[in-house]
């Protein structure tokens, strides 16, 4: 990816042509006649059940077990299956030999999800802390490789969740990416800014997606008033982004959530819905993801066109994705799946759950200190 084609403004897919109405683009909470009885058949592809976001919502969702105060995916009961699936995706830890035998002598960058990767997933979103032990051990793995968190909440959330100064930050699944103003960049880029952080320093911020930050808020807004009568459906507002969580929804529920965010977004033709583990994404309609903010990070570090580096991607989501192919594409470093329940993935390896990760992390260090002393 070359920065300097994003000097101009971040391309926006092309909008359906299907006529919009001239009313206000908010109206009312729902559409005139919504619930009005009527002899006419509703359109399957406005239906969620036949559109397949249903379906979505549900594979999405797989069993849970409760483990101490936390609920934990766990795969079905299948020792074949996940044999096989364990040969497609080996464990990084078991596997650790041999990314080491690729990373030796490379520089190496490390990509980092939050939610359900260095904190377990929970029932309360806002309960998803970072432990110490976590937070020590990313800390430690920063002070050898450049280290990026790139996650589905906003900048600001999950700097003030992680707390650590050395790491650089993207939130809103990559369309609000922080970092300092001594590394590469393209200052003339529209979506590059000048900015502080917390403590004073001057930083370079790159939002794409800036122009969608009003339409975000209103959205946000309409969504909350939507879902406030279901038990359970909580909206958050990511800035860029707005997330529609139903992990505390019944499942009889679930086509009432997905529904009514369905339908209200028809109202907003540059806007769209993604699907991640129990929680709908509203998402504006760029080309723009986790894998394009893994290359904007690796060309500001000035990594992008070295054949000496080795990008490692971390990540349990179904937005982590888009990282795992870009990898997988370029034929450089891999991606590694953080899962205990079988998916097909783009990712090169798998870990089972956070405690993994931070296994992995440490592993990774003293590998790096090891290589340290041995060519010294």
């Amino acid at each position: 990816m070359d920065i300097n084609n994003l000097n101009k403004t971040t391309p926006v897919l092309p909008e359906p042509t299907t006529p919009v109405s001239s009313k206000s683009r908010l109206g009312s909470s729902f559409p005139s006649g919504r619930f009005v009885s009527s002899r006419k058949k509703i359109p399957k592809r406005d239906n969620v059940t036949s559109n397949g976001c249903l379906e979505a919502m549900i594979s999405s969702s797989p069993p849970r077990r409760t483990v101490k105060d936390f609920n934990v995916e766990v795969a079905p009961e299948d020792d074949f299956a996940q044999r096989a699936w364990m040969l497609k995706y080996p464990s990084a830890i078991s596997s650790f030999g041999h990314i080491a035998a690729q990373a030796k002598d490379k520089k190496i960058a490390v990509f980092l999800d939050y939610d359900g990767t260095l904190s377990p997933i929970v029932d309360d979103p806002d309960r998803a802390i970072i432990s110490d032990a976590m937070r020590a051990a990313v800390k430690d793995v920063a002070k050898y490789f450049p280290t990026a968190i790139i996650s589905g909440r906003s900048r600001d959330m999950v700097y003030k969740l992680v707390g650590l100064n050395e790491l650089y930050y993207a939130g809103s699944h990559g369309m609000d990416i922080m970092t300092p103003a001594n590394v590469n960049g393209s200052p003339e880029n529209p979506n590059c800014i000048k900015s502080t952080d917390q403590q004073g320093e001057e930083v370079n911020l790159f939002q794409p997606a800036k122009e969608f930050i009003p339409v975000i808020e209103e959205v946000y807004k309409n969504l909350v008033e939507l879902t406030k009568s279901i038990k359970g459906a909580k909206v958050d507002n990511h800035k860029f982004c707005a997330s529609v969580h139903y992990r505390n929804v019944d499942k009889e529920d679930w086509e009432l959530v997905a529904q009514r965010v369905h339908d209200h977004l028809k109202q907003y033709p540059r806007l769209r819905l993604t699907h991640g583990r129990k929680v709908l994404e509203v998402r504006p309609v760029i080309e723009w993801n986790k894998g394009k903010a893994m290359e904007f990070l690796l060309e500001s570090l000035g990594l992008s066109n070295d054949d000496d580096f080795l990008p490692i991607f971390i990540g349990d989501d179904k937005t982590d994705e888009d990282a795992f192919k870009v990898l997988r594409e370029r034929g450089q470093g891999f991606g590694i799946l953080v899962s205990s329940v079988r998916k097909e993935s783009n990712a090169f390896y798998s870990l089972r759950d956070p405690s993994e990760v931070k296994k992995f992390l440490k592993k990774l260090v003293k590998w790096r200190k090891m290589e340290d002393s041995t060519s010294s």
